[in-house]
């Protein structure tokens, strides 16, 4: 569950977490560092293999670099040395450091020395070539890449930082405590440290979306951190998208709570369309506060909508949300619905004749169609929602979204989910929640695949 505070409020210098996948190579060596093939005996080579690298017309090792490499070595395990300051020593041998091996070796020196002297930048130049160097094993080149990553970021270079991870990414690079869904993770959150959080929430979407296409679960980390992310920042449309994704695929009675809380939170909704989306919040358990019910009973209308008010009424009374007696408003509320109802049913057959008549009146059309669906008499309501798009002057996106909530309440779950994908303005959030839920609820009624026979 997201604890969800008006974004308003927070302050635009908000700390960005960075959630790194491996822990950082500072203090401890996270790479299986290849040494220098022990140069204090590269000269000793056997003689088939000088001649071997005598017909390579190349030598692994220079004698310059073996004995320069030597000194700084010994110089940085003397007693009390101080790697900090033999950096420059150690920096001495990036002239000498031409072939591949050697290369390799000088990176693996300005890796540990960085770690030594708590130098990030000394640790990511170690790395970087010894990835340049060509020489790292296959199996290693995931693990390398993903330190590189790291250090990258721990240093700023955030292009670089995005290179060496979807290497890592591409080569599967996976551990028994990270997996490549945690390094795409990082991917989004490389970006979101730069504050470049559409670009950041397209990845990760992207990532989803390839995760459903191959039939694999999508860790709800991934939901949680793309609705924070465009919560926090107002990132709009896009944080629909994730809300409305992580309801179907996670439709518990929390992450409904918040989807529901976060629209409202990021709209300053009118009465009607808020009423749209106070009826979805009942159906999926999210109002659960006083004021989730005040608002339903202000919007509704005891005068209008009595049916619906003391439905909502009494649930609040059943649930002790609202105790009995203990809002005058409330009970006022309720009195009024009540004394209303008898006669309001008793001219639902002239309502519903007068509609459909041919010479009917848009708002007749429409406050039929709002009185069934108040009633719960869905097919009904869709005739009447129907009707009424096609005429003239009709507000198009209360017309669809009622169609689509009427369509819910009849099972029409396709039906809703093609009629509320055409809601625009200010209720397409409020749109794709009920278009969600008409997801969840199809995915409820589909019937069990039988089990194979024995």
């Amino acid at each position: 569950m997201i604890t969800l505070s008006s974004p308003r409020r927070r302050s635009a210098g908000l700390a960005r977490q960075f959630a790194l996948a491996v822990a950082l190579a500072s203090g401890t060596a996270v790479l299986a560092v290849p040494g220098f093939a022990d140069a204090a005996h590269a000269q000793k080579r056997d003689k088939k293999k000088k001649d071997e690298e005598q017909a390579a017309a190349k030598p692994v090792y220079s004698k310059e670099f073996v004995t320069a490499y030597q000194a700084a070595e010994a110089a940085l395990k003397a007693p009390g040395a101080d790697p900090a300051a033999l950096k420059s020593q150690v920096l001495a041998l990036l002239p000498l450091a031409v072939s591949p091996d050697e290369q390799l070796a000088l990176g693996g020196m300005l890796f540990n020395t960085g770690i030594n002297a708590k130098d990030s930048a000394l640790q990511f130049q170690g790395v970087e070539m010894m990835l340049a160097s060509g020489k790292i094993k296959p199996e290693e080149l995931g693990r390398y890449n993903t330190v590189a990553f790291q250090l990258a970021a721990s240093v700023n270079q955030y292009d670089k930082a995005r290179s060496y991870l979807q290497r890592a990414i591409d080569l599967n690079y996976s551990t028994p405590t990270v997996t490549t869904s945690d390094l795409q993770m990082n991917m989004a959150e490389l970006y979101f440290s730069e504050n470049r959080h559409v670009e950041g929430l397209k990845f990760l979407s992207d990532a989803i979306a390839a995760r459903k296409t191959q039939g694999l679960p999508i860790d709800q980390k991934w939901y949680r951190r793309g609705v924070s992310v465009a919560y926090t920042n107002e990132v709009v449309p896009q944080v629909y998208d994730f809300v409305s994704g992580w309801v179907i695929d996670n439709p518990t009675p929390d992450n409904w709570r918040d989807a529901v809380n976060l629209t409202r939170n990021l709209n300053d909704f009118e009465p009607q369309p808020l009423l749209d989306l106070l009826r979805l919040g009942d159906k999926v358990g999210a109002l659960r506060e006083k004021n989730d019910y005040i608002f339903y009973v202000e919007t509704a209308d005891a005068r209008r909508l009595p049916q619906e008010v003391k439905n909502i009424v009494e649930e609040a009374y059943a649930k002790g949300i609202i105790p009995k007696g203990s809002d005058s408003y409330v009970d006022d509320q309720l009195r009024i619905a009540a004394g209303r109802i008898a006669a309001d049913r008793a001219e639902l057959p002239r309502l519903e004749k007068d509609a459909m008549a041919p010479t009917a009146l848009l708002r007749t059309v429409v406050a039929a169609g709002d009185a069934f669906l108040s009633y719960g008499q869905y097919d009904k309501a869709v005739a009447l929602y129907q009707k009424g798009l096609t005429m003239a002057g009709v507000d198009r996106d209360l017309a669809l979204t009622r169609l689509g909530i009427s369509q819910i309440g009849v099972g029409d779950f396709a039906g809703a989910r093609e009629t509320l994908a055409q809601v625009g303005g200010v209720r397409k959030p409020i749109a794709m929640l009920w278009s969600a839920y008409a997801a969840q609820q199809a995915a409820a009624a589909a019937p069990t695949p039988a089990a194979p026979a024995a």
